[in-house]
């Protein structure tokens, strides 16, 4: 497996990742989509197995009032690709943009039914911060996971 920044070149392919990993309402339009790895403040890492894309992952990042936090847009992985370890890798490598953006700490929406990417976060030290009923539709609820990624591991964390 290769992992490396993301290229304009690797647009359409990782689209269709996008295309085969979620449905409308849940898909991002090309659009939006563009308009994510494009950003100034986020990072995108792909992953590529025999030239083709695996999966990839997109953080965003901003300055608060806590100081710089990350958000993650997106984790995919193609499914014969899942539970080889891609997503852990992908998750470590924005992880990593971020913290080079200064970024305190890490945080993600996660759907409540997604057990596979529950068991991910929660191995990788993230913290249950809540829950948000109807977030994705159709009336499907988000829970709220959080990282501290700066070595003030006594801080609260908080993204509210």
């Amino acid at each position: 497996m290769l992992y490396h920044p993301y290229k304009p070149q690797d647009f359409d392919p990782l689209y269709v990742l996008e295309e085969i990993c979620f449905e409308p309402p849940h898909r991002f339009s090309r659009r939006y989509m563009r308009s994510l790895v494009n950003r100034v403040n986020a990072a995108t890492w792909i992953a590529e197995d025999a030239g083709q894309i695996a999966g990839f992952a997109i953080v965003v990042w901003r300055d608060g009032k806590q100081g710089v936090t990350a958000y993650i847009q997106t984790i995919e992985v193609a499914t014969e690709m899942r539970g080889q370890g891609v997503g852990r890798e992908l998750l470590s490598r924005i992880e990593s943009s971020a913290r080079l953006a200064g970024a305190c700490l890490i945080w993600l929406h996660v759907e409540a039914t997604n057990a596979a990417a529950i068991r991910l976060y929660e191995s990788q030290d993230y913290r249950c911060e809540g829950r948000v009923e109807n977030y994705y539709p159709p009336n499907h609820a988000a829970i709220i996971y959080v990282k501290r990624l700066d070595s003030a591991p006594n801080q609260p964390i908080s993204v509210k």
